[in-house]
Order: structure tokens, then C-alpha cells, then sequence
């Protein structure tokens, strides 16, 4: 019998009982599996349901399946062995990136990436958490939020080139008038799907959704991104846990006497969400009693003021994780009796 920490989806900090006979590292690409077992050996199988019942009859019971999160592509066969009630652990590719390096590993084939995961989950099992899919609403949220993400990539390279054209003296023409026009219809097409996402949100998470709004700094739309990316706080420990996933977390650089890198974020992580953070920064500093504090300190230690915005960022993501797993609203009396939002 071994002890596997159970993802805090839905049992936080707790542990559960489970058989588990041998670990399977699975590498998941677009059309196949390369599966790795330390007792079977390699095998390859289709990267569909057939070729997940074949999985399933080919390793056996009392498994524990190991993979890397893949985009989506690790998806569909995670739900599938999840839904036979087989153990499932999706782990970040950075960490099995890390590990591979830590090893000196040279080879690089899929073969040699599942049998790094196996490598990983036997040396790690402590550390393996069970995958819980995400409620359906989150689902539909993150496919519609990718698809805004995807339409204002494309809004922004048609606005620099409306810029170009005006610099160029071509204000009156066809082709103006057309970037105009592409223009004006994404800025439509993202907001019926914004106003998608903000329905399924007040329906599943209406009362967090108002929490969130409460923060001075933080508007509908970085309300409707932060529940959805974090699953409503949900999957999330602390508020240094959501900063590292969201990608705002401070790296620092200094090693010995020669080595003095400038401390900058990690931007892993959504970009969108990160965008609209830093934008939230620029009201919060003004009208966020604690943020405002926090801004005044940094800048007056002579340091810049991107940096003091970043800081503002992560102070709005402490006052949001704060407020959700207190289930209160932000106010200025709240504020002053809670020590997760006073200024440190």
C-alpha cells in the first residue's frame, strides 16, 4: 500500500490509501502514445479511445499512470482512464524537463521521454498528486477564453498595420478601410465571447465573481480570466502558488560575487492573464489603499516603477486568493484585520 497525496481539487492537504503494483510514464503526442513500464517494457498504442482500451488491457491492474501536460493533447486520455477509476498524475514538462537535465540525459526520442516520466514517478511518488478533471463550465470558459486570446493576437497585428499604413499618408484608401473594417468586427466577435464567458461565471461562480470585483484594481474581465485560470482559487494552496502559475513570480539572478542579474518574472504561464494583471496594476496603485502603500514604499527605495507595478500585480493576486477563501468582500476595515491583505 502507498500513500498518494490527492489533488486539492476537492480534498486539500490530504492523503488517501491506494494499491499500486507498477507506475506507467506515458509520452502523449498528437497521434500516438509511447508508453513505458518498468516490468513490460515500451509499447506504442493510438492516441484515441481505441487505443486507450488497449492501454488499459495491455498494463494491467493496480497501475498508476503518469504523464506530461501536454496542451490538449493529454487531455482526452487522462478523462478516459480517470472515468475507469485507474490513477492518473498529469505532471508539469517543466518539472520532467528539469529532472532529465538534473540526470544528464542526452537522448531525446519519445521512447526515452516516457521512460523519464516512469524514472520521475518512481523516484517522486510522494510528490505525484491525482488529476481531477475540471468542472464543465471551466472547460468551456478556457476554450472560449483561447479563442479571445487567439482573436486579439490577430486585432493587434491588423492595428499595427493600420498604424503602418497610416504612416505611410494612406488614410482614405480600400485597404484602409478594410483593416477598419476587421478591425471592428473582432472587437464584435470578442465581445459576444466575453459576454459568453461572464454568463457561465455569474451561473457557476457568481458570488466569487462579485469578491473579486470588490478590489479596487480589479474589473470584470480580470475577474472572469483569474476564476477561470485558477479554477476559482480552487486548485491552489497559496496566493506565492498562483503568482509561480500565472507567471508573475520574481526571478532573481545572483551567484557569488560576479553574477548580478536584474530580478525579472518568470512569464510562464497565461500571457493573457498576465497582461491583464499588469493593466489592473495601473488603477490599483491609485486607488487600492494597500497597493497605493506598497507602490509609494518601492519607488521610494529609488527602484522603478514597472517593477513597483509588477508588486502591485501580485499584491492584487494575494487580495484575490485572500477574499476567495474567505468567502468576504474587500473593504477597508476587512482589510485591516486580515492578515493576508495588509502591506508587507
Amino acid at each position: 500500500m502507498r500513500m498518494l497525496k490527492r489533488s486539492s481539487v476537492a480534498l486539500p492537504n490530504c492523503y488517501i490509501m491506494t494499491k499500486v503494483k507498477e507506475y506507467c510514464g506515458i509520452d502523449v503526442s498528437k497521434d500516438t502514445l509511447d508508453v513505458m513500464m518498468e516490468e513490460k517494457g515500451h509499447q506504442i498504442f493510438k492516441n484515441n479511445k481505441t487505443g486507450f482500451a488497449s492501454l488499459l488491457k495491455w498494463s494491467g491492474k493496480d497501475v498508476h499512470f503518469v504523464m506530461e501536460a501536454t496542451g490538449i493533447y493529454h487531455e482526452q486520455l487522462a478523462h478516459f482512464l480517470a472515468s475507469k477509476g485507474r490513477s492518473v498524475s498529469v505532471v508539469n514538462a517543466l518539472i520532467i524537463k528539469r529532472y532529465s537535465q538534473m540526470l544528464l540525459r542526452s537522448t531525446k526520442t519519445d521512447k526515452a521521454d516516457a521512460q523519464m516520466i516512469l524514472k520521475y514517478a518512481m523516484s517522486n511518488a510522494h510528490e505525484l498528486s491525482f488529476w481531477e478533471p475540471l468542472p464543465a463550465y471551466v472547460e468551456s470558459c478556457k476554450d472560449i477564453s483561447g479563442i479571445v486570446s487567439l482573436l486579439l493576437k490577430q486585432r493587434t497585428a491588423l492595428k499595427n498595420k493600420r498604424h503602418s499604413l497610416k504612416a505611410k499618408g494612406i488614410a482614405k484608401s480600400g485597404l484602409l478601410r478594410a483593416v477598419e473594417g476587421s478591425i471592428k468586427a473582432l472587437d464584435e466577435q470578442i465581445k459576444e465571447l466575453e459576454t459568453m464567458m461572464e454568463e457561465l461565471i455569474i451561473e457557476h461562480e457568481g458570488v466569487l465573481f462579485d469578491q473579486l470585483k470588490s478590489i479596487p484594481g480589479i474589473g470584470t474581465k480580470t475577474a472572469m480570466f483569474l476564476i477561470v485560470v485558477t479554477n476559482g482559487f480552487k486548485t491552489f494552496e497559496n496566493s506565492k502558488q498562483v503568482s509561480s502559475y500565472l507567471g508573475m513570480s520574481t526571478s532573481i539572478r545572483t551567484s557569488g560575487s560576479s553574477i548580478r542579474g536584474q530580478s525579472r518574472i518568470t512569464k510562464t504561464g497565461n500571457i493573457h492573464m498576465r497582461n491583464l494583471l499588469f493593466l489592473s496594476s495601473f488603477t490599483a496603485y491609485k486607488y487600492n489603499p494597500s497597493c497605493k502603500a506598497l507602490y509609494d514604499r518601492i519607488t521610494d527605495k529609488g527602484k522603478s516603477k514597472k517593477l513597483a507595478l509588477i508588486a502591485v500585480a501580485n499584491k492584487l493576486i494575494k487580495q484575490a486568493f485572500a477574499l476567495a477563501k474567505s468567502g468576504e468582500y474587500f473593504d477597508l476595515e476587512y482589510m485591516s484585520v486580515n492578515p493576508a491583505l495588509k502591506v508587507k
